[in-house]
């Protein structure tokens, strides 16, 4: 759309009817409540019926110094009446609380889009801070946009002062007052927000009463206002088609909790989580806190290491032991991944991906781990690697990670990152009788008479068995040292190591996984474009605009990153180039070129920042030209 929003009349209305989507960004100080306004937004535009998708954008510092272009946070929301799969490409609508966040934000902005700054802090003390030599609002430099100045900052005041709160507190409504704007605009009921603010403050009933006052206020600004002569006015978008049935917002970190319990509960087993708290993994500990009466049972270690040893410990206690980090609190955990591999024991390791290295990008997105997670151990050490595309996507990849683990005994890596950790979509709630129960069975029997109990013998998925330490007649060595073939005792011989080394490889390699398929395009042709992870959205949005200029252009999305499906090869080898977009420098593009001998040609991105779909279909266009 060339303007973000504007004021029509019935006839231009039906001439022009409303955009199917529209992308708004908030941004303010790290202080100011962006994740609030931008996570009650989500929840009105849920209410709605409208799909979405969102992105929060947040500093790594706990509270950086105030009105600074390295404290600016945001959060934005793609929104519509059609299937969203990104979080948009450029704002439609940025929404700028001070003059750092619009410095940072508005060359996102689109050609023509709306701006809405609270000239109340457009001081020279805030410009000086956001290193501008004039004031913006002021002088020509935004013409390319839409400018909506209000002075937020002081309707504000005025909406809360019945409630005498003090200057700072009272300013601390005006986010409510800009969500109450953002809500007339996009005729959203303000209600679920009002009850929100009433269960949030129920201890301190004033509170709530001005943060209400301040949400009606900015309502009632855009009704009284008159702000179609400046260009802005209503949009209503329709709600998106769907299937019949319950549906929530879910983030990642949400959908992967529920996830481990529904596996957890189709393997009948109870879960132990180790955690230890790192940005963005530390939600999961915090969502699976809440599941006790799904004997879930968490845990919050003193360090990375004994979370992953207190879970490998509950895994040799008879239950599904789980822990989860990001890449350095990965690194730290090296060595018990490797302990778990050769003890075969089912455990599930969440690796939700930062920029890196070191502390690096803590709050930013990027899928630098790919070489950490198939390679990062000492020694031969093979483990299965399964990807998550979506916050959705999450629950069933957890699904999947517990069926392995439980059924191959051995220890699963999930890949998500920080975008699909924090954003959140709508997710239709499953229903739990179409997954397939996956019942553990421990190892109890006795061996026959004469004969010795084999704690490394091999089912057909070449699997040892699962005995609970205590288990009467069935004492058994455990530990990190080479094991005997069969009876799992300490054996040094090169012969040994050797066939015990091709076991664990043999098992893996050998795990049942689905054939890769087409998400979109033909199974031969010119070009495919291959991703992993949370590249998915963008992707297929570019490859299916692509397609509608007539390029000969398909998608493939992998999950299973190790092992790969048995025919992924033959599918890739079916088109003449292969574009692997990727959020590190190339580190599936390589894995490919490996396996399978084809030219993956990269296409990388590290800002810290997904993909854009107008990148990836630049990169299409290059690819065939």
């Amino acid at each position: 759309m060339a303007t973000a929003i504007h004021e029509v009349t019935p006839q231009e209305a039906a001439a022009n009817p409303p955009p199917e989507a529209v992308v708004v960004r908030f941004a303010g100080d790290s202080g100011d409540g962006m994740q609030l306004t931008g996570g009650q937004f989500t929840l009105s535009t849920a209410l709605a019926g409208n799909d979405l998708a969102t992105f929060p954008d947040f500093p790594a510092e706990i509270r950086a110094p105030q009105g600074t272009l390295f404290g600016v946070s945001a959060f934005q929301i793609n929104f519509g009446s059609a299937a969203i799969e990104t979080a948009g490409d450029q704002p439609d609508v940025l929404i700028a609380m001070n003059p750092a966040a619009l410095k940072t934000n508005v060359e996102a902005l689109k050609p023509g889009g709306l701006i809405i700054a609270d000239e109340g802090e457009f001081g020279q003390r805030n410009l000086d801070k956001a290193k501008y030599a004039a004031n913006p609002l002021e002088d020509e430099s935004l013409g390319k946009w839409q400018l909506l100045k209000l002075n937020i900052s002081q309707l504000t005041l005025d909406a809360v002062k019945p409630f005498g709160l003090g200057n700072k507190e009272a300013l601390r409504c005006k986010n409510m007052w800009t969500l109450g704007l953002a809500l007339w605009m996009f005729d959203r009921d303000r209600q679920p927000i009002v009850d929100w603010l009433k269960t949030k403050f129920a201890k301190a009933p004033e509170l709530a009463e001005a943060n209400i006052a301040a949400l009606n206020a900015g309502h009632a600004y855009g009704e009284t206002a008159e702000l179609g002569a400046m260009g802005v006015g209503q949009v209503h978008l329709p709600a998106a088609p769907a299937e019949p049935g319950l549906y929530r917002t879910v983030t990642g970190a949400e959908s992967i909790s529920l996830g481990l319990i529904a596996g957890a509960q189709l393997a009948d087993l109870p879960m132990f989580f180790g955690g230890y708290p790192i940005t963005p993994a530390s939600a999961i500990l915090h969502h699976l806190s809440r599941f006790k009466e799904y004997s879930v049972t968490t845990f919050q270690a003193e360090d990375e290491i004994a979370a992953i040893a207190a879970a490998l410990g509950a895994s040799y206690a008879g239950q599904l032991g789980v822990t989860s980090s990001s890449g350095p609190g990965i690194a730290l955990k090296g060595e018990a991944m490797g302990l778990a591999i050769m003890t075969e024991l089912p455990l599930v390791i969440v690796n939700s991906q930062r920029g890196g290295p070191s502390t690096g990008l803590p709050t930013k997105t990027e899928q630098s781990d790919l070489y950490q997670a198939v390679y990062g151990r000492n020694g031969d050490a093979p483990m299965p690697v399964i990807a998550a595309r979506s916050a959705a996507d999450c629950f069933d990849v957890a699904i999947e990670a517990v069926r392995i683990a439980t059924q191959y005994m051995t220890p699963v890596m999930i890949l998500t990152d920080g975008y699909i950790a924090n954003a959140a979509e709508p997710w239709k709630v499953p229903d739990m009788s179409d997954y397939a129960p996956f019942p553990v069975t421990h190892h109890t029997a006795l061996p026959d008479e004469g004969e010795k109990f084999l704690p490394y013998g091999r089912d057909d998925k070449l699997a040892r068995p699962w005995v609970k330490p205590g288990t009467p007649g069935l004492l058994h060595r455990i530990g990190g040292i080479e094991k005997q073939l069969g009876t799992g005792n300490i054996e040094y011989s090169a012969e040994n190591h050797q066939a015990m080394t091709d076991i664990r490889r043999m098992k893996v390699e050998g795990i049942d996984i689905p054939d890769q398929t087409v998400e979109l395009g033909e199974t031969s042709g010119k070009l495919v474009v291959v991703g992993w992870g949370s590249t998915f959205g963008p992707i297929h949005q570019a490859v299916r605009r692509a397609r509608r200029k007539g390029l000969d252009v398909a998608h493939v999305h992998i999950r299973h990153i190790w092992p790969m499906p048995k025919n992924l090869g033959d599918l890739l080898r079916g088109y003449e180039r292969i574009l692997v977009p990727e959020m590190n420098t190339g580190q599936l593009k390589t894995v490919l070129r490996d396996q399978f001998l084809v030219d993956a040609r990269p296409l990388n991105k590290v800002s810290g920042q997904p993909f854009r779909i107008a990148e990836i279909e630049d990169a299409i266009e290059g690819a065939l030209a």
